[in-house]
Formats: C-alpha cells, sequence, structure tokens
C-alpha cells in the first residue's frame, strides 16, 4: 500500500515546444519556485541549469533533453527539458516515449509554430497528455484565445481554457481562475501573487467559460453526477470538477490550457498545480506492451514495483570521468546500484555499477529505482538508445524507438595519421549517443562521412569533436545524403562456393526483392518452413542482407524502401556454413537489385517561413526558385506563415537569402518530409 501512495505522487513529464518560445526559460522558474534552484538561470545569458553543455550557453538553444527532478505539494515531478530546433527531434522523440505526460509551451505571438506540430504529433504517437501553456503574455502582439483556437485547427486537439489572461501585452497582469472564479495577479517582479475574486467583464468571461467547461465535462464523464448538479442549479464541488478534469486529460480527450509570462515570472505556480492535478502518475497509464522473445508473443507490462526487472534505455551521454551515463525508465520492478542484469537485446549481462538522479550534469546517488521512476546507470558498456534491461528468466522487448532518417553529410579526415585512431573513437561515442547521427568509410577513397539532420546537427556535433573531445581534423563542405531503391520486383538464386582452410563453404539460396511504398524502410522477411534450414543459416541471410542494405546498389548510398524475401535454399550439413551463407546473400541482393531498375532517391524537405507581409512575393520567389512547391499560406496579424516543399540538395545557404530578402525580419525552419526519385539534370 505504500508503493502506491509513493506512485501517485510521482509526475514524469517533458516540457516541448517550438524553438524560442520559452521551455527552458519555464523550467528555470519551476526549478526556482520548487526551491530546486535559490538563482533563476537565464537563457539569454548563457546561465539556464538545464542548457549546461558550452555550445547551448553559446548559442541560446537547447540542444541535449536535460533531465531534473523537483518537488511540489509534496510530489516528486522528474522533468525533461526537451530541444526545440527540428535538427534535435530525435531528442524530443526519445523523451516522450517514456515520460507520462507534457506541458506543451506556446509562443503567445507566434501560436502554433512548425516544431509545435511536430512535437505534438509525437506526443500522439506515444499517447502522451498534455497540457498547453500560453507564454509571453507580455509580448507585443499577444492573444491568448487566438493560440487555442489555433491549437484546435491546426493540431486537431481539443484545447478548454482553465484560465484567462487579465490584460495582454504591456498590461498583462495575471489570470482568472475558470473553476473558482477568482483573479490571481502578480506583483514584485512576479514573486507574489495577490487572490481576489472576479469582477466586471472578466467574471462575465469567465463565467461563460466555466458553462462551457462544464458542458465539456458532462459530455467526457462516465458518470451523470456533473450533469445532473448542473442541471438542478446546485453549485459542483471543486474536488469533482478537478476529478473530470484530470480523467478527461489523462484519456486524452481534452487540453487544459494556461498563460502566463515565465520571463516575468507570472503563471508558473498554477502550472505547477496543474502538473500535480492533471497530469497522470505511471499507474495511471495503461500497461506497456512488450515482445516475450522466447514464446515470440506480445505481453502487457503493468507497472508494478514488485514485478519482474524491465527498464528501456532511452539515452546515452558521455562524461568524461563516468564514461556512458544510461537513462534508464523503469516499468516493472527494480533496479539496484552493484547489481548485474541482463541486455536483452544485446544478450549479454552488464553490471549497474552506481545509480544516480540527475540534475542536469549534477548527479545525486541513491541505492534503488522501481517502477515508474526514472535514473541514470553508470557502469553499462554495450548498451544503446532503445535496448531493454531485464533480467534472462523473463526476456520481454519494450519497443524500440524510430527515428528519421539523417539526411546530411559532409566529409572529415584527421589531420594526421595518428589522430585518425582517435577521431574514430569519438565518432563510436557521438553514434552512441545520438540515434540520428551516422558514421561510415567511403571504401573507394577511405574518407570518413559522417550524417546527420541538419546543418545545425553537423555544426554542434562537428564542434563537439574539435572543442570537447579535442580531435584535430579537418570538415568539408555539407552534401545531401541520397538513398537508392528498386522499381520492379526480381527473383534471383545465388550459389556461392568457396574452399578455406582446406574445408568447403557452400550455399545456395533464392532471394526476391520488391519496391515498398515511399517511406516503409527495409524489410527481410524468410518464407523457409521452420527447421527446413538452421535458425544460425536463416540469421547468416539476414546479417548478408542487412550488410547489403547499408552498402547500397550502384553508388554506395543506403538502400531504401524496398523489401527481401528468402524463397528458398539449399542445405548441405557438412559443407554449409554461416560465412557462406552470408556472403551468398550479400552477392544475391546486389545481383538481384542491378536488374531491379535501381534508382536514386533524393530527400525532400518540408519547409516553414515566417516573413512580414511587405517581403511576402519576394519569399515564394526564393523558395520557388530552388525547386520547391508552394503548400499553404497562412495570414497572421503580424506576419505571414509560408508552407512548402523543397529538395535539400537545392536548400543549402537559404537563411543567409532569406535574411537578405527579409532585411533579418524572417525566420525558417526545414524538416525533413521523404525521400523522391532525384529528377535528372
Amino acid at each position: 500500500m505504500l508503493y502506491i501512495i509513493i506512485m501517485e505522487k510521482l509526475r514524469n513529464i517533458g516540457i516541448m515546444a517550438h524553438i524560442d518560445a520559452g521551455k527552458t526559460t519555464t523550467t528555470e522558474r519551476i526549478l526556482f519556485f520548487t526551491g530546486k534552484s535559490h538563482k533563476i538561470g537565464e537563457v539569454d545569458d548563457g546561465e539556464a541549469t538545464m542548457d549546461w553543455m558550452e555550445q547551448e550557453q553559446d548559442r541560446g538553444i537547447t540542444i541535449s533533453a536535460a533531465a531534473t527532478s523537483c518537488y511540489w505539494r509534496d510530489h516528486r515531478i522528474t522533468i525533461i527539458d526537451t530541444p526545440g530546433h527540428v535538427d534535435f527531434t530525435a531528442e524530443v522523440e526519445r523523451s516522450l516515449r517514456v515520460l507520462d505526460g507534457a506541458v506543451a509551451v506556446f509562443d503567445a505571438v507566434g501560436g502554433v509554430e512548425p516544431q509545435s506540430e511536430t512535437v505534438w504529433h509525437q506526443a500522439d504517437t506515444y499517447n502522451v497528455p498534455r497540457l498547453a501553456y500560453v507564454n509571453k503574455m507580455d509580448r507585443l502582439g499577444s492573444d491568448f484565445f487566438a493560440v487555442v483556437a489555433e491549437i484546435k485547427k491546426k493540431l486537431g486537439g481539443a484545447p478548454l481554457p482553465l484560465q484567462i489572461p487579465i490584460g495582454s501585452e504591456q498590461a498583462f497582469a495575471g489570470a482568472v481562475d475558470i473553476l473558482t472564479l477568482k483573479e490571481l495577479r502578480w506583483t514584485g517582479g512576479g514573486y507574489e501573487a495577490v487572490e481576489t475574486g472576479a469582477s466586471g467583464v472578466l467574471l462575465e468571461e469567465a463565467k461563460k467559460l466555466r458553462e462551457q467547461l462544464i458542458d465539456a465535462l458532462s459530455s467526457f464523464s462516465d458518470s451523470d453526477e456533473i450533469t445532473e448538479l448542473y442541471l438542478e442549479g446546485k453549485d459542483i464541488p471543486l474536488d469533482l470538477l478537478k476529478r473530470e478534469i484530470r480523467r478527461a486529460t489523462i484519456s486524452r480527450r481534452i487540453v487544459p490550457v494556461f498563460c502566463g509570462s515565465s520571463l516575468k515570472n507570472m503563471g508558473v505556480q498554477p502550472l505547477l498545480d496543474a502538473i500535480v492535478d492533471y497530469l497522470p502518475c505511471p499507474a495511471d497509464l495503461p500497461p506497456v506492451k512488450g515482445h516475450h522473445a522466447k514464446k515470440e508473443s506480445e505481453v502487457d507490462v503493468p507497472c508494478d514495483a514488485k514485478g519482474m526487472p524491465l527498464a528501456l534505455v532511452f539515452k546515452i551521454q558521455n562524461d568524461r570521468e563516468a564514461g556512458a551515463l544510461s537513462y534508464v525508465r523503469v516499468y516493472s520492478g527494480s533496479l539496484k546500484s552493484g547489481v548485474a542484469v541482463y541486455n536483452i537485446n544485446k544478450k549479454k549481462r552488464e553490471r549497474i555499477n552506481r545509480l544516480v538522479r540527475m540534475h542536469a550534469n549534477h548527479a545525486e546517488p541513491i541505492d534503488s529505482v522501481s517502477a515508474g521512476e526514472i535514473a541514470t546507470v553508470i557502469g553499462f558498456k554495450l548498451a544503446q538508445t532503445g535496448d531493454t534491461i531485464g533480467s534472462e528468466g523473463h526476456p520481454v522487448l519494450l519497443e524500440r524507438m524510430h527515428f528519421p532518417q539523417p539526411v546530411i553529410s559532409v566529409a572529415i579526415e584527421p589531420k594526421t595519421l595518428s589522430e585518425r585512431e582517435r577521431l574514430q573513437e569519438v565518432l563510436h561515442i557521438l553514434e552512441r549517443e545520438d540515434p540520428t547521427f551516422f558514421f561510415r568509410e567511403n571504401a573507394e577513397t577511405g574518407e570518413l562521412i559522417i550524417s546527420g539532420m541538419g546543418e545545425l546537427h553537423i555544426d554542434v556535433l562537428v564542434t563537439r569533436m574539435l572543442k570537447d573531445f579535442k580531435v584535430e581534423a579537418r570538415v568539408g563542405k555539407p552534401q545531401v545524403t541520397y538513398r537508392e531503391s528498386i522499381v520492379k520486383k526480381v527473383t534471383h538464386t545465388e550459389k556461392f562456393h568457396r574452399v578455406l582452410a582446406g574445408k568447403d563453404n557452400d550455399a545456395e539460396i533464392t532471394l526476391t526483392v520488391e519496391p515498398l511504398e515511399r517511406g516503409s524502410g527495409t524489410r527481410f522477411t524468410s518464407k523457409l518452413k521452420h527447421g527446413s534450414l538452421p535458425e544460425a543459416l536463416v540469421d547468416a541471410v539476414q546479417r548478408g542482407v542487412s550488410g547489403a542494405f547499408s552498402s547500397g546498389i550502384l553508388l554506395g548510398y543506403p538502400a531504401f524502401d524496398m523489401g527481401v524475401t528468402l524463397d528458398a535454399a539449399v542445405y548441405n550439413q557438412n559443407t554449409s556454413t554461416e560465412f557462406a551463407f552470408e556472403a551468398a546473400a550479400a552477392m544475391g541482393f546486389d545481383n538481384a537489385c542491378r536488374n531491379a531498375g535501381p534508382v536514386l532517391l533524393e530527400p525532400i524537405m518540408t519547409v516553414d517561413v515566417m516573413c512580414p507581409k511587405d517581403f511576402i512575393g519576394e519569399v515564394i520567389n526564393s523558395i520557388t526558385s530552388r525547386g520547391g512547391l508552394i503548400q499553404s499560406l497562412d495570414s497572421r496579424p503580424h506576419q505571414e506563415h509560408i508552407r512548402a516543399q523543397a529538395p535539400m540538395e537545392k536548400m543549402f545557404g537559404y537563411s543567409t537569402g532569406l535574411r537578405n530578402i527579409t532585411q533579418g525580419r524572417g525566420t525558417f525552419a526545414m524538416e525533413f518530409s521523404h525521400f523522391e526519385k532525384k529528377a535528372s539534370k
């Protein structure tokens, strides 16, 4: 019973939004008002607690998702402050995978911006309940109700304001609570809040919204208690309203909306109350789905501290002194410091040397961590993002996370031959940390090629190599990362024979390669009857095909959007070896694909441009001249929002061109959309 009480007081939340909407500033205020920090760190001064990386402080943006814990009303709130820039969308993705709830921060002027849509839909993918917080109400052009309308129209959400602002822009002074019909005004630089009864126009507006709220809750509620009280004209108890709002929020039928100005310390305490009152604890959510590795079946993983240990590694971060820090979310059972556990993905045992709870880049040692909690493990040598940690007797795999493919590459070479080994070591560290960062060696030129999500992503990674890891290297110009695919279905039989150390190595397999829909990725399946070919040889064929996917077909770019099926195989127990079947698979893949109409695919990007009305014509022309297609044009009071799609190859250096056209007043965000057959020149 004691554990139930503890779990009910846990909140695992993320702060998510478009870049510069005020996520980190809001988090800094939360840490201050909960007593976690005694000084407010400002992003603009490079002193934000959560932006602890040197590059985050230099650039004034969040790059790495930082975790911390604080206490409010006897509840422990674990917060992950995520990046807003699309190049670091993987940080958001892996954070949302393990969170129970989220706070979506919106700029009161910009409203629903491009990355707001991306993170919102990511939260939809992982069924994350959320609150909305309309920040920067003190800015010129702020409009609370316009943002609420955009959440409904653009995001398909069901926003339900639980506050309305008192004034706006410079006159913003506080908020009226819809549930209590009381005004909350901040004074003394936002450090003090004065509560009084609402009156006048604000009271009438609040009453109208309260009726709408009750009407909405009545339609969502499983009981008729609210409806009956309302029809009888009786007062509806505050705790009943809060209980129904919480239930509707957790089931994602509504999104409670709050307002404030985090920079001015206004609105943060009611937001903290809402996190405790309306966002779920781990026990409120349905069991997580897992895949039993031995039984080949899907199983439910309930959040139970007494169950078999099961945790997901959702982030790897390198520390100069401690080595790899593995951030884990425990879904079942518990993990203890100094104990060996089983990495189910790697099928290897690893030891937990130490367990810590992170506060940005500061560690607080703990002895154990139970179901529903997030902590950091020191000591794992093999773990990667997406690995499941558990026990050999209960090998359940939690679903892997899916990350977008990198679309931009640069060549990097050490300044001296002695530095090459050090450079490769650093690249392995960064690849383990970041699932959207890859590197490979060009077989023909010997060049090391690194790939990432965008120019900023690559720039940050290269700067880390040169500054943080002190690697002496030269970096080339960014280039597009293409993909290869096929347009026809082809079946091919490959025979392999080689004598090694006096022993015959034979294999004969029949493969079918076929194109898949764009965005499907790659797929390997076997049609062989169970037992007709040893499992080890089927695995060898899969390894050969997987390696061939990475090596490409004609030009060495990874193969994509295609499936490979093992149709038949000839097995000889004396001469059939894993080596032969793996080699036959790689050769068979190449030969089949060369006859299947290989094509080159190029990345197409979704481009969102925000600019003043005066420059709309020039901006549209600048996009179309780069091969872009305008998708939509959205007019706002102070600016225009242009959405387009354009080839990545043509968009290099667009930020400079846009600044020149708009006199520095235009901004843009670019995100990978899909791969498309490259048009011939």
